[in-house]
């Protein structure tokens, strides 16, 4: 009975060692491409991820034309997907937000050590500030300068590849 028993744990030890090794081997089929730092202002959404004010570090992680972004910070990890990456030729590296209800989300990420621009989602506004409301009788183009009020960037400096 004992046998039986410790048969059965080393099987069971032997399974999940297994298991880790496929993991690991699994992990690294995606490459580093990219890695850096930047500094959050504010509270900012980025994809699914709520990301507080502070310092972070990053790495973009590229397997099958699939872009991932890992960004460590002192409050947390996350693992933010990249919608859409474009040949681009952005001439700084960095994130580029957009305030959408006094909320700020990463809209895309310059990256132009890879040629990269990266654009994530975000959330569609929902009321349109009492100053972009439509009024009656024709309607009227809104002037550029306000749609640039409402974005801004934040530096991101490589740390290499």
């Amino acid at each position: 009975m004992i046998w039986a028993r410790l048969v059965k744990s080393v099987s069971k030890l032997g399974i999940a060692a297994l298991v880790l090794c496929a993991l690991a081997t699994s992990g690294k089929a995606q490459q580093s491409i990219y890695q850096g730092k930047f500094t959050l202002p504010v509270e900012t959404h980025w994809g699914t991820a709520t990301l507080p004010a502070g310092d972070y570090t990053f790495t973009v992680a590229s397997a099958a034309n699939e872009y991932r972004l890992f960004v460590r910070g002192q409050r947390g990890n996350f693992i933010i997907p990249t919608v859409v990456a474009d040949n681009a030729t952005p001439q700084h590296a960095q994130l580029n937000l957009v305030d959408i209800g006094d909320k700020y989300s990463v809209e895309t990420f310059d990256a132009p050590q890879l040629g990269l621009t990266f654009t994530y989602w975000t959330p569609k506004q929902k009321h349109m500030p009492s100053n972009v409301a439509h009024q009656k009788g024709a309607p009227q183009a809104t002037p550029e300068t306000q749609a640039t009020e409402n974005r801004t960037s934040i530096a991101v400096y490589s740390t290499g590849r």
